[in-house]
């Protein structure tokens, strides 16, 4: 089955030094776009992380500091990466959880005003877990019949993903080929940011999902507690996290 768009959708992975979100970093990225009319353009770039990649990381994805070395880094890369999925819905295996509060990271820390606003994401992980529970070679092998070669290659991952999918809308039909009611089957909680650390209540409202104020509404604690807000700021929270937060007190000072 073919997916049904009303606008591109970008299907991607990261390998990366860590599992880190706010402090490893990008070593190699694939993308794959999927246009409504059936076009595809596809991207894959090896970044130098600036930072050293853990002999056991290596071990996973193959990626040493010297294969990388002089490769651009993800700052260089940063406008590229941005403009090849601006227009475009998100597609992952666990993304997310990882991949997209990661690059986010990434996008933000090069200065590039990412967000998820006019986006929603389909995480391809969580439709098998919810349907089968297994690995991604093994949803490979279970919906397309195929053995996942290159497996922890970001390109192999990104195409493995992409034709899981496609399976998975063939297997069951109470899917919806239609990436908003994806992305609303593959959403486990509502956050307002990647990191999970401001939540929407049944109210809809945020609120903090960590600390001393897990459970406060956000408004409120920003208006009793101001150097709550400056603490955050300036501790080692993901960029993501700090910007939703700001939008938050913004918010609160425009209806006053």
């Amino acid at each position: 089955m073919e997916l049904k768009l009303n606008k591109p959708i970008c299907f991607f992975d990261l390998e990366t030094t860590g599992i880190d979100i706010g402090k490893d970093r990008i070593v190699e990225i694939s993308i794959f776009k999927v246009f409504p009319n059936g076009n595809k353009e596809s991207k894959t770039w090896l970044v130098n992380p600036t930072i050293p990649i853990p002999a056991q990381t290596t071990a996973v994805h193959g990626i040493t500091d010297e294969k990388v070395a002089n490769e651009p880094t993800f700052a260089e890369l940063a406008m590229q990466v941005h403009t090849m999925i601006k227009d475009s819905d998100l597609g992952g295996f666990n993304s997310d959880r990882f991949d997209i509060p990661l690059l986010a990271e990434e996008l933000l820390r090069a200065g590039v005003d990412f967000d998820m606003k006019n986006k929603v994401s389909v995480d391809v992980q969580t439709i098998f877990h919810k349907m089968e529970e297994r690995t991604l070679s093994a949803a490979l092998k279970f919906y397309c019949g195929k053995s996942l070669e290159n497996a922890h290659s970001a390109e192999a991952d990104t195409m493995a993903t992409y034709e899981i999918l496609k399976a998975q809308l063939d297997r069951y039909p109470d899917l919806e080929n239609d990436m908003k009611s994806l992305s609303e089957f593959t959403t486990r909680k509502k956050i307002a940011d990647f990191a999970g650390m401001i939540a929407f209540d049944k109210d809809n409202e945020e609120v903090f999902t960590f600390g001393k104020h897990k459970g406060a509404k956000v408004d409120k604690i920003l208006e009793t507690e101001p150097g709550y807000f400056s603490w955050i700021q300036n501790a080692d929270f993901p960029l993501y996290t700090k910007k939703v937060l700001t939008a938050i007190k913004l918010r609160k000072l425009n209806t006053k």
